[in-house]
């Protein structure tokens, strides 16, 4: 399996344009992953989740634990008072353990992107029959807790496998946020059903940041200056990805806070879920962007 059996090549400056709602200049998804990490991991295979000691490892739970218990609830107020609505990048069994995490979420009306089950539960070594029951149990959290199916898929740590877009696909998830592959949306090529990608992030993404040195200005930067450039740019999506135990750290808001309203301030920024991205450009540019691929065959 190469990359064009997955998604066709096409230079995102040879496409159809795309136009997002009210002449907006570019989609803006606010992607906060709120996960659980297990005390005592119940699968180990490919990857050992907690690596530094022997199991429990207390430090390395702990710091994730406080983005559930503190990290989350400052983001609340912050995404509160800028007026995002967020997409969640969900471990779902949080809304099963959680139930005031769940219930405040529901309250501000976030729309959750499975993430899996838990973010130590990597899907690298599944068979296909162990990670189609995965996507269900997810789709049936969701059912039972939310209402209805996901509308979108990203697996735990990026750990997904050559079947998962399949899979996904046939369990009527709308969109999969595994490759960070384009700055637009884009269709998939799956076995059955229908698929298309919505740019998810590890550039603008605070967890991967956490492993270098300490440094929220430099994040805060990266985040000005990409806005800057897909916007002059326009019909681009931007993904912004939060992690509630890094950047709900007190010295890590306020700076947050503060590019984000210098964004806010643009006009044409459309704040969107991945699902109403998926939804738009279903309806109003997949067709084209396959007719574009067709010829491109031809």
């Amino acid at each position: 399996m190469n990359g064009s059996d997955l998604v066709a090549f096409s230079p995102i400056t040879d496409r159809p344009r795309l136009a997002w709602p009210n002449g907006a200049r570019l989609a803006l998804w606010v992607v906060p992953n709120v996960e659980h990490y297990e005390y005592l991991p119940r699968e180990v295979r490919l990857r050992d989740p907690w690596p530094r000691t022997p199991h429990p490892d207390v430090l390395g739970y702990a710091g994730k634990d406080y983005g559930n218990r503190v990290g989350l609830w400052r983001l609340f107020e912050a995404t509160d008072a800028l007026g995002i609505r967020c997409t969640v990048s969900l471990s779902m069994r949080v809304i099963q353990h959680y139930p005031q995490i769940h219930e405040a979420m529901q309250k501000r009306g976030w729309e959750y992107m499975s993430h899996g089950l838990y973010n130590s539960r990597y899907h690298w070594g599944y068979a296909q029959a162990e990670e189609s029951a995965v996507i269900a149990e997810c789709n049936d959290i969701h059912d039972r807790l939310v209402g209805g199916k996901l509308s979108g898929w990203f697996s735990p740590a990026a750990s997904y496998t050559v079947n998962t877009h399949h899979l996904v696909a046939e369990a009527g998830i709308a969109y999969w946020a595994d490759i960070f592959h384009d700055d637009q949306p884009f269709p998939v090529k799956v076995r059955s059903g229908s698929l298309v990608t919505v740019p998810y992030t590890m550039d603008l993404n605070d967890a991967v940041l956490a492993r270098r040195p300490d440094d929220i200005g430099e994040f805060c930067g990266q985040i000005r200056d990409h806005f800057d450039t897909v916007y002059a740019e326009g019909d681009r999506v931007m993904c912004i990805a939060l992690h509630p135990y890094w950047i709900g750290q007190p010295h890590r808001i306020g700076p947050w806070m503060r590019v984000m309203e210098y964004i806010l301030a643009h006009p044409g920024v459309w704040l969107a879920t991945g699902g109403e991205i998926a939804a738009h450009f279903r309806a109003n540019h997949l067709p084209a962007i396959e007719s574009h691929l067709a010829e491109r065959g031809r």
